[in-house]
């Protein structure tokens, strides 16, 4: 089950100057306590073992066992350039941890610094708490790499791309993430990820791109929209907190915004947890979206103007490795329309991307703006058929 990163829940209160540790799941104290148990008496075992293996080798003597341990100083050298090492030192200052509130509920998510002026880049599930409440109605809090805290303002969100803006007012020395392009990634390329997993602030994570134009859709409103995006899934460890914030490539640039996870459990919350199966929205993709959210405009998306259903195997046919997006029903004066398409065609690709079924279909077009020309490739009657068409808008 692929699934949105949920809101880690809020760690219990703490007395002053200390750390709250992580909450563990109630369900498995009995287990831990168990584990630990069995740790002191393993721990005990090879106590006695070693002390055994020590006497023999100096005839029972203790030898020299007053001696003063020597210890290597390798001193702190710089970091090597494109290590892991000096990406977290380049990005962390750049990462923020965000607290969002409001009709009672409460979650935590991460952010990424975009500019000197206190604009900050999430997800639209962080500041809505996924969903359970308006962006307006949402009270923010950010932490700076710094130990700061300020409150921030949503300046916009984008639902059907999850993505959202905050601002903080009157923060001097704010370091912006530098910006990369995610379509330079290939499968394998080291990456890491940076974020505010279950509350733990500035955690870093490494991993490679385990695959690139990943179709992940992870929710759908009350009209069908669906929340989909080309993901580049990565095993660096992503889990619930860890929403909105960077994945970067090794050279420290933002690619990447790290937003969901596929989960061995079937809910939300305590159920979901890194098994090294995370998605990240290509910033590449985003990148417009952001830009009109900058500028107080709505945002806009490319549209076919189709309503589609998977498919395997063509109607009345024992064919079952056809995949492909059938064409339920088209909207009149549609881009679809326009260019001749027709019910019960089944969209196999677009440019050269495959597609296999509806989820793949409605990502791939959210990769492009509107007025774009793309080509597709579609079955009608046992045929393949081609046609150029320019995506319309859903404005």
């Amino acid at each position: 089950m692929t699934q949105l990163l949920p809101p880690p829940p809020p760690f219990p209160p703490a007395p002053f100057g200390q750390t709250p540790p992580p909450q563990r799941r109630p369900r498995r104290s009995g287990f831990a306590v168990a584990v630990l148990t069995g740790a002191l008496v393993v721990g005990g075992g090879a106590g006695i073992a070693t002390a055994a293996i020590y006497d023999n080798a100096t005839g029972g003597s203790g030898g020299s066992a007053t001696a003063p341990l020597s210890v290597v100083d390798n001193g702190n050298p710089k970091p090597a350039s494109g290590s892991v090492e000096s990406v977290a030192a380049a990005v962390l200052p750049s990462v923020v941890a965000l607290e969002v509130s409001g009709g009672g509920a409460a979650g935590s998510g991460s952010g990424v610094v975009l500019d000197t002026s206190g604009t900050i880049l999430t997800n639209d599930h962080v500041v809505t708490l996924g969903g359970q409440i308006p962006a307006d109605q949402a009270e923010v809090t950010v932490s700076f790499s710094n130990g700061k805290k300020v409150r921030a303002t949503v300046v916009g969100t984008d639902p059907l791309t999850d993505t959202a803006l905050v601002k903080v007012e009157g923060v001097s020395d704010l370091k912006p993430i530098t910006i990369g392009k995610s379509s330079n990634l290939d499968v394998g390329e080291q990456v890491v990820a940076i974020g505010s997993p279950f509350g733990l602030d500035a955690t870093v994570t490494s991993g490679i791109v385990s695959a690139l134009d990943r179709p992940v859709e992870v929710a759908r409103d009350a009209q069908g929209n669906a929340t989909a995006y080309p993901a580049i899934q990565t095993d660096a460890a992503i889990n619930p907190g860890n929403s909105g914030g960077p994945l970067v490539n090794m050279d420290g640039q933002l690619v990447g915004i790290n937003a969901s996870i596929r989960s061995t459990g079937s809910g939300q919350g305590a159920e979901a947890g890194s098994i090294g199966l995370g998605f990240a929205i290509p910033i590449d993709e985003v990148l417009p979206i952001i830009d009109q959210l900058r500028a107080g405009e709505t945002p806009t998306h490319a549209r076919l103007g189709i309503q589609v259903s998977d498919v395997s195997g063509t109607a009345g046919s024992s064919d079952t490795t056809l995949t492909g997006a059938r064409i339920a029903q088209l909207e009149k004066g549609s881009a679809a329309a326009a260019a001749g398409l027709k019910q019960d065609d089944v969209i196999t690709a677009i440019d050269s991307h495959q597609i296999d079924g509806s989820e793949a279909l409605i990502a791939t077009i959210r990769a492009y703006r509107p007025g774009d020309t793309v080509k597709v490739t579609y079955l009608r009657d046992g045929k393949d058929s081609t046609t150029e068409l320019k995506l319309g808008s859903d404005s």
